[in-house]
């Protein structure tokens, strides 16, 4: 039944990711990509620190041996991110930043594809542990797939793609997320001892995606009114996930 529940929810949060990053981008609402992207580090970093590392504190008994594994976690997925072309672009700019390969597709859909991997396997992770916890992780995920769809349409119809080929292709990397939640769940039936471990792996992504990739991307807008309405859209992220864990607690 888990499992079902694990499937339904990756193919629920990537047809939905990509159905609302393909209304924003057909309705030209491109810029109200900033404003997702900062709900998105809200969302992100309150399941990581509210949630998840909670969790594995917990499972685990050693917040020193859990805290390592998040400190390693974030290196290990700077190096991915190097050699691997593992890169969030959530903004407008993204076609005119990206290199030449990039805007070929190609090394755009590899790099989604196992980036949607990774996800499917933290949520499917969450899920063993306690179903809440599932759903907050698939939140938070989700929150930061719908800038990151923006951007990927950008880059593909900017590259010359038509538009039935770019939803075909995003849809294709979407499929990678319920193949790595299911992997990652027939793997952690048979060696359970190892959640803490997927735990803070998953609270290390989150970390850095919120803190290298996203943030970075706020920064480029610095009028006061548009810092104002980051700080405010990122403490709403954070409040929206503390209020559900009062609640679900």
């Amino acid at each position: 039944m888990n499992l079902f529940i694990i499937i339904l929810v990756c193919f629920l949060g990537s047809v939905s990711s990509l159905g609302l990053a393909f209304l924003f981008f057909k309705l030209k609402k491109v810029a109200y990509a900033n404003f997702i992207v900062s709900i998105a580090v809200g969302t992100l970093l309150g399941v990581a620190f509210l949630e998840i590392l909670p969790h594995a504190f917990e499972l685990s008994g050693d917040i020193h041996h859990i805290s390592m594994i998040v400190l390693l976690g974030i290196f290990v997925f700077f190096i991915l991110e190097k050699l691997l072309v593992w890169r969030h672009c959530h903004g407008s700019h993204c076609a005119d930043s990206c290199p030449q390969d990039f805007k070929k597709g190609s090394l755009l859909i590899i790099g989604d594809c196992f980036h949607n991997f990774i996800d499917g396997v933290l949520i499917s992770s969450a899920f063993i542990v306690d179903i809440r916890l599932g759903f907050l992780t698939a939140l938070a995920i989700i929150s930061h797939e719908i800038p990151q769809e923006i951007s990927n349409f950008s880059i593909l119809i900017n590259a010359g793609y038509s538009l039935k080929k770019t939803i075909s292709m995003n849809a294709l990397s979407g499929i990678s997320m319920i193949l790595g939640a299911i992997s990652s769940y027939m793997f952690l039936q048979e060696m359970k001892y190892l959640v803490p471990v997927f735990l803070a792996f998953a609270a290390s992504s989150m970390i850095y995606v919120a803190i290298s990739d996203l943030i970075p991307t706020l920064h480029e807008k610095t009028e006061l009114r548009e810092t104002i309405q980051q700080c405010l859209s990122i403490f709403s992220g954070v409040m929206v996930i503390y209020l559900i864990h009062s609640m679900v607690h």
